[in-house]
């Protein structure tokens, strides 16, 4: 008896409905938008990751030497592969390139609630446009989604932030900082005791009385956002105050600020972000780490060897989202679904098999019999399926020329002509005939 890997999960049936249910909403609300679905690999150069994160984000990574001797990582992301993938065909594509893909994804880390090493997630970008109005269509798009699922402004919020507010302010401090480190820290701000995110500060180059006074500065109100300006007292923060201003206002106008929050303290623990930055959050704290995140990336295509290139993304995750939903009573139960079952009764096939073809044409659901059983052993299993309609096509039915339709709600059944069913209906029940 094999047991699965770590942090590795099995879907069954009543389970994958349910997930491919989240998938289609969040892929249709994508597609409504005029995002275009891509498909990317499971395998990228290691050295595409160090480059951008450094020799330590191997240990987080499934990485090894192929049989060709190449270093390779199952890819723990899609945004530098897809960097990588505008890159190769930068001059040809049509601005904005507006692309979406769902897909797994692994990092070799500790599993705990809602992260694993192997997981979903859908990823949502636009590259070619820094218009705020991009920033604003893609918060519009995360937030239509949960809608979408049964989600409402009481279950989530999007807490927003801008890097180059935070990277303004820790410049403005007398001292060599490391910001990166620093912005790093600020992103587990939530996590961690305050003595070890001081100490974290402290590291990146901050005193201890500057890490006290810039956690100070991210508790400052929206309505308050001059006073860092005056603050640091440069363009930079000024620029991004204005920019987070007008992304706001332009999410307003697309039916997403409602559910934003300013949240100084969400910095996004990637160093490629260079712009707002948000994350999704349980409104009651019950699901206690991020739903999902996305954000600006302006210089990632340029560090790639493409042109200079805005960018801006969000990618929903399943395993968090589930849980979201799952809390607001959202998520459908995991159970089997089916339209019908055509029961076969005797040497019936081909009547069998033209009603559950016809029915297929509707778009149905339909299953029929494969395995030669008998008919209590036939209804027993399209009970197990939840089938809402069987067909019952048996020899003796076939003598008068009928077949029964049996309601499995509530048991009842009526015997239909067998040339009128299922007609020109496009959902046959047993009501239609009783």
């Amino acid at each position: 008896m094999y047991e699965g890997i770590k942090g590795f999960r099995d879907f069954y049936p009543g389970e994958m409905q349910a997930r491919r249910w989240a998938m289609d909403t969040v892929e249709g609300t994508a597609r409504r938008y005029g995002f275009r679905e891509v498909g990317t690999p499971a395998l990228e150069p290691t050295e595409m990751y160090v480059d951008k994160s450094g020799e330590e984000i191997v240990d987080e990574l499934y990485a090894f030497t192929d049989r060709g001797g190449r270093e390779v990582a199952l890819t723990p992301e899609l945004t530098p592969t897809v960097a990588r993938m505008v890159v190769a065909r930068q001059q040809a594509l049509s601005k904005p390139i507006k692309w979406y893909s769902t897909r797994p994804f692994w990092r070799y880390e500790e599993p705990q609630q809602g992260r694993f090493r192997e997981f979903y997630q859908t990823n949502v970008d636009i590259f070619g446009s820094a218009d705020p109005a991009a920033d604003a269509e893609v918060l519009a798009v995360a937030a239509e989604s949960l809608t979408g699922l049964g989600l409402t402004g009481e279950d989530f919020e999007f807490r927003v932030s801008h890097r180059d507010i935070l990277g303004g302010l820790l410049a403005a401090f007398d001292a060599e900082v490391d910001t990166a480190a620093a912005i790093r820290a600020v992103d587990k701000r939530e996590k961690i005791g305050a003595a070890e995110y001081h100490d974290l500060l402290a590291e990146a180059g901050l005193t201890y009385d500057q890490a006290a006074e810039f956690d100070d500065l991210l508790d400052t109100p929206e309505d308050d956002l001059d006073e860092l300006v005056a603050f640091a007292g440069t363009e930079r923060v000024e620029a991004a105050v204005s920019n987070l201003a007008s992304v706001l206002d332009a999410a307003a106008d697309f039916g997403a600020r409602e559910y934003c929050t300013l949240s100084l303290d969400t910095a996004r623990g990637l160093d490629y972000y260079t712009g707002v930055v948000f994350e999704c959050f349980d409104s009651t704290g019950e699901v206690s780490r991020s739903v999902f995140g996305g954000g600006r990336y302006d210089d990632l295509i340029e560090g790639f060897g493409g042109q200079p290139t805005p960018a801006v993304g969000v990618a929903p995750g399943y395993a968090t989202l589930s849980l979201l939903c799952q809390r607001a009573g959202v998520w459908p139960e995991e159970t089997l679904s089916t339209d019908y079952y055509v029961l076969r009764v005797g040497d019936t096939r081909p009547v069998a098999a033209r009603i559950a073809r016809q029915l297929r044409d509707r778009g149905h659901v339909v299953e029929t019999d494969v395995a030669g059983r008998s008919f209590g052993a036939q209804l027993d299993y399209a009970d197990s399926i939840n089938a809402e309609t069987v067909v019952i096509v048996g020899e003796r039915d076939l003598e008068d020329d009928a077949v029964t339709v049996k309601d499995m709600g509530s048991g009842d059944q009526v015997q239909v002509p067998v040339d009128d069913f299922p007609g020109d209906r496009e959902r046959p029940t047993y009501g239609d005939f009783a």
